[in-house]
């Protein structure tokens, strides 16, 4: 790949190295310059301009990430768009990630410019969390790099995936002593069933017994079949022989190991009783923080056997004396959120008057057998945005007609004469809560595709300063536009039909323009000449 500068003669299609601002101009690095844009920075008095330019063995860094992402990706993983050579990776629901730690690693040393980056091998995680990025480091890659990145990702089983957690059953068998009080063994029931219940598994039954090898024996053989048997003894368990162990093998249980390397946790059991695994509790497994027993108790629900290898080799992070986050939300907790997908949604505004059709609806106009208005909302349910509120004003209840038993909402403005505006203040305040964002669509736009919407959440980062997202073709600038939720309450005070435009000049340091290979964002449906060609 050539970096460096060149004359302006030969900058049509190279990629801005850094952002250029001088008098009119302001292009941001990563720019792939235009035939226009070269005119421009010309007008603005440059005359070389530093750029790079991927040569035939090189692999552009959206396409590099996308290609090595999908190599990755394995079971109940989701991949996001690539942007600025990165590409996320998330978890589709809640259980454990689980890396190739040696493949990952043999993949970051192929090459400098390919980079990949994950959670820990293990790590608890929630649907829509983020657990690896691919990042590419320069504007390009080589292509034998990429290449090797591929095989090594896909050899053998998915180099990366997330285990769900199960519906695990579990009894609980404490043994106690003379002067232990039933409180104690209380809240040890309830913290193991908040334990179990946030992996969406259930405690079903719990037992108590003297501490003794013969009782506990006992016990166990009453304690009926589950997936799993939890014991915590009266007190610490100091050896093999002591009575958990003994009353375990009297029962015709295995030991498998005793002791890890975590603190707390050191004293956790292992055992099997036939298929079943039991775990002999430490002391710390009555309080609700982290200890060793989650490591094991997370596998086994997401599972994945545990062995005393497993155990053995878990003293690298193991001391967790110090550490106050929890594996799970339970009750006191408090934790930070984890990196996740945005939550954006997406507002399809539909109320308008047609002015220009000469009194038709143009978003009930026929196009292909279904209306107008239909194609454009269908491109946006198969984008990554949700959920989906479309907001109708004239001839409100033809428009929804069509729009029937779709996973959307629709909002009505009355006050939509008033112009676009008015629509943006309804569809802004149906929004839930808890979104991130907002892509603001247009009704009579139904050639933008999904991926241009998917294209623009994967550009949204506000920690680098990109709230508001504007896609591109060839540098002309288009619709939807994707807004963080920090602007709602601005826009909520815009007036007229211009709708949110007005903003982007205001906040021009938050704008980041996206390039789509979509001509889509460029067509909006305005005439009866623009109708008469799409139909075409």
């Amino acid at each position: 790949m050539f970096f460096g500068p060149l004359p302006l003669r030969e900058l049509e299609g190279a990629i801005l190295a850094h952002s250029v601002r001088r008098g009119s101009v302001s292009f941001k690095k990563g720019r792939v310059l235009s035939a226009e844009d070269v005119t421009a920075l010309r007008d603005a008095g440059l005359t070389t301009v530093t750029v790079a330019k991927p040569g035939p063995d090189d692999v552009g860094e959206d396409a590099a990430a996308a290609r090595i992402a999908a190599a990755l990706k394995g079971q109940e993983i989701t991949i996001g768009a690539a942007f600025t050579g990165r590409v996320n990776l998330f978890a589709e629901s809640r259980g454990l990630f689980v890396p190739d730690v040696e493949r990952i690693c043999a993949l970051n040393l192929i090459d400098e410019s390919v980079t990949v980056a994950t959670l820990p091998a293990f790590a608890a995680v929630e649907p829509g969390q983020m657990v690896a990025t691919v990042k590419i480091i320069p504007f390009a890659a080589p292509r034998g790099a990429v290449e090797g990145a591929e095989v090594e990702a896909s050899a053998g089983m998915s180099a990366l995936r997330v285990a769900p957690f199960r519906p695990l059953t579990a009894a609980l068998i404490q043994t106690r002593l003379p002067g232990v009080k039933d409180s104690v063994l209380d809240k040890t029931v309830s913290v193991t069933r908040e334990r179990l219940e946030a992996m969406g598994g259930r405690l079903v039954r719990d037992s108590r017994c003297y501490h003794g090898e013969a009782a506990l024996a006992d016990a166990i053989a009453a304690a009926g079949r589950v997936d799993l048997l939890l014991i915590a003894g009266a007190s610490a368990i100091t050896d093999r022989r002591d009575v958990l162990p003994s009353g375990i093998e009297r029962a015709g249980g295995v030991i498998e190991h005793f002791g890890m390397p975590v603190d707390p946790g050191n004293l956790l059991l292992l055992a099997r009783i036939g298929e079943t695994p039991v775990l002999g509790l430490p002391g710390c497994a009555r309080s609700p923080k982290l200890n060793g027993f989650d490591w094991v108790l997370q596998r086994i629900a997401a599972g994945i056997p545990v062995t005393r290898t497993d155990v053995m080799r878990m003293g690298v992070g193991g001391l967790l004396a110090e550490i106050p986050s929890r594996p799970l939300p339970r009750s006191g907790a408090v934790a930070v959120e984890p990196p996740r997908a945005p939550r954006i949604a997406a507002l399809v505004l539909a109320a308008g008057r047609s002015s220009r059709m000469g009194g038709s609806n143009k978003l009930l106009a026929d196009v292909g057998g279904e209306p107008l208005v239909v194609r454009t909302v269908e491109s946006v349910l198969a984008s990554q945005a949700k959920p989906v509120v479309v907001v109708t004003g004239h001839m409100a209840e033809a428009v929804s007609a069509p729009l029937a038993g779709r996973p959307l909402t629709i909002v009505h403005n009355p006050s939509f004469a008033d112009g676009l505006s008015a629509s943006l203040r309804a569809g802004l305040a149906a929004l839930p809560a808890d979104v991130d964002g907002v892509v603001v669509c247009l009704g009579d736009m139904p050639r933008v595709t999904p991926q241009a919407i998917d294209r623009l959440i994967a550009a949204y980062n506000p920690l680098e300063g990109r709230t508001v997202c504007v896609p591109t073709v060839h540098g002309k600038r288009g619709n939807p536009v994707l807004w963080d939720r920090g602007f709602f309450a601005e826009m909520a005070k815009l007036s007229g039909d211009a709708g949110a435009k007005t903003l982007l000049a205001t906040h021009a340091d938050q704008v980041i323009e996206v390039p789509v290979e979509d001509g889509g964002i460029l067509y909006d449906v305005d005439t009866p000449e623009l109708l008469a060609e799409l139909r075409g």
